[in-house]
């Protein structure tokens, strides 16, 4: 099956409907030769879009990927990629859990120091900052985009109407605006997606690329029994998934759900991510994998997306509801 490639919201750029991310695997589980081989896997099936974040593994996560990218040789007009700022690596009082233009200015070399880059494709700011003026971050963003070193800014998380704030702020001031938000959306968590964000693609041409598929895992069904040994929940640092992963009402869902999954003859995992990438707000899934064989299977979602017809479709949110 062919990659599909997607314009990100109202811009020009043309990204893979499924993409890959750095987000738990990379640093902890994934680097080296396994992070090239994974790389290497998504690109030859034509992933252009690579999803990372200066608070992935405390920047190792950059490094691994800049690296590793390096090593494969790719050229750089071939893929897009990404970073997201906000929680800082430093203590200092204006390095951490802000959008203040100090720290963006800052943050983003930092970033591109670690991945060996001249600029960025996309910067996220990776959470909203109510202690910073909007119109100082917008600024930032925009600068950072004059300057070279991004070419396009979005948001991670952001409530809509702070989005469409910052929107109307580099409206009014004629600065580059925001194109893409990055919210968490899958079967199990939809709102923001289908019902906050709803005015914003046609309003402002707000592109998505978004995080989560499985639900942390949740929908892959590997949790139907329990919580195997060596999974993410099992990660020091991962105890808040323990208790969602083994909810009751949300395991019947999933249970509903492998059933489908098995009648299409396919698995929950690629089920789940070929429902996502089915909603034509959404630029970019963004995948994760620690091994090579986890990035074919994801991958092979693409063959499921034509089988969700209406009615599959329908079933699918019976089985959720």
């Amino acid at each position: 099956m062919e990659m599909e490639y997607r314009r990100l919201g109202g811009t020009g750029l043309k990204v893979s409907v499924l993409s890959f991310g750095s987000w738990v695997t990379f640093g902890p589980q994934l680097a080296g030769n396994l992070a090239e081989d994974c790389l290497s896997a998504a690109y030859d099936a034509g992933v252009n879009f690579f999803d990372n974040a200066e608070a992935y593994a405390g920047g190792e996560s950059e490094r691994i990927m800049g690296e590793a990218i390096r090593s494969l040789g790719w050229e750089r007009n071939s893929y897009v990629i990404s970073t997201k700022l906000f929680w800082g690596l430093g203590s200092g009082v204006n390095m951490r859990n802000t959008l203040n233009r100090k720290y963006l200015m800052q943050a983003i070399d930092g970033s591109l120091d670690r991945l060996g880059l001249d600029f960025v494709d996309l910067v996220y700011c990776h959470r909203a900052d109510p202690d910073t003026p909007l119109e100082e971050t917008v600024w930032a963003m925009s600068d950072m985009i004059s300057a070279g070193k991004a070419l396009y800014w979005g948001t991670s998380e952001w409530p809509a109407e702070a989005l469409r704030e910052a929107w109307d702020i580099a409206e009014r001031h004629h600065l580059h605006k925001p194109v893409v938000e990055q919210p968490q959306y899958n079967l199990l968590w939809r709102d923001r997606v289908e019902q906050e964000y709803a005015p914003l693609y046609e309003g402002i041409g707000l592109g998505l690329t978004t995080w989560s598929p499985l639900a942390s895992g949740l929908l892959s069904g590997k949790y139907l029994d329990g919580v195997p040994e060596g999974s993410r929940a099992t990660l020091p640092g991962y105890e808040w998934l323990r208790d969602l992963l083994t909810d009751a009402d949300r395991n019947q869902s999933v249970a509903r759900l492998q059933e489908i999954a098995d009648e299409l003859g396919c698995t929950l995992a690629q089920l789940s991510i070929a429902w996502c990438a089915k909603n034509p707000n959404v630029s970019s899934v963004i995948t994760g994998a620690s091994r090579v064989e986890q990035v074919h299977e994801n991958l092979a979602a693409l063959e499921v997306m034509p089988k969700l017809t209406d009615e599959v479709m329908a079933r699918i949110q019976a089985a959720v509801a």
